[in-house]
């Protein structure tokens, strides 16, 4: 793997996110990751999965300069729905996967993190979905998951100010289910993963798959609406500027078109 470390102690599977400097979401580690978790589905000596990442954060974000390699409306879309299969995937896996979030989890980086079955975060960490600062969506199902964690007023509030919030916040709002001081965190995943292993397998994926019925069906039409504007979204020129934006490290004028 070029940019994930696995290793596994303990019937405890560790992913590392290693991409220097943001861990950003590219194409290639988004495989690599789908690879993974379909090596790891049947071997008998993981029993819960942790997800992390190296360096100053948990995930920044979506590869950026990658999209802009894109040409039209249609490989937007299907870009889109890649990254929400896998976190589906993700989400309904028979394994539980832990997403210890420090630094920063933001874009497609808390994307991720929502897919997965259990958030912890650093107190200091910064979640957010910042992808109208760029005059974009989300497009990895960020849209449909946020409000079942926040509520829907919260998760407007997020994505429309393209503001974080901390992670003390993010589990106040049960976004993430514990905050810990981040000198702590590495600490406190693994201890509720050892607790976690030492559960039946079968009654755990059994638990697992019964919680997917709590998701409506207007879930998976919206994730395919998402996908649509997305491509739609990014074909536009406030996309353009927004880019460039953020590459420019300028401030975006939007037109509206």
């Amino acid at each position: 793997m070029e940019f994930l470390q696995v290793e596994t102690n303990e019937y405890i599977t560790t992913i590392t996110l290693n991409r220097p400097p943001a861990n950003a979401l590219s194409q290639a580690i988004l495989k690599e990751l789908s690879e993974v978790l379909g090596e790891v589905r049947e071997d008998d000596n993981t029993r819960v999965i942790v997800l992390q990442g190296e360096g100053r954060f948990f995930c920044a974000g979506a590869d950026i300069k990658e999209f802009t390699t894109l040409q039209n409306e249609g490989e937007y879309e299907e870009l889109a729905k890649k990254g929400q299969q896998l976190f589906e995937y993700i989400e309904t896996y028979p394994k539980p996967i832990i997403a210890s979030i420090h630094g920063a989890a933001l874009g497609g980086g808390l994307e991720l993190a929502m897919s997965c079955h259990i958030r912890l975060v650093s107190e200091n960490a910064k979640l957010g979905l910042p992808e109208l600062q760029l005059g974009i969506i989300p497009g990895f199902a960020g849209t449909q998951r946020l409000p079942r964690y926040v509520g829907a007023g919260k998760a407007v509030e997020m994505m429309l100010t393209s503001e974080p919030i901390s992670g003390q916040e993010a589990a106040n709002l049960t976004l993430a289910n514990n905050a810990y001081p981040e000198e702590e965190l590495k600490e406190q995943t693994f201890k509720l993963a050892k607790k976690i292993a030492k559960k039946s397998p079968v009654s755990v994926k059994a638990t697992l798959e019964l919680i997917q019925y709590t998701k409506s069906s207007t879930f998976h039409e919206g994730v395919a609406k998402e996908a649509q504007l997305f491509g739609k979204v990014f074909g536009s020129n406030d996309a353009k500027e927004g880019v460039s934006a953020f590459m420019e490290k300028r401030e975006p004028s939007f037109s509206g078109r």
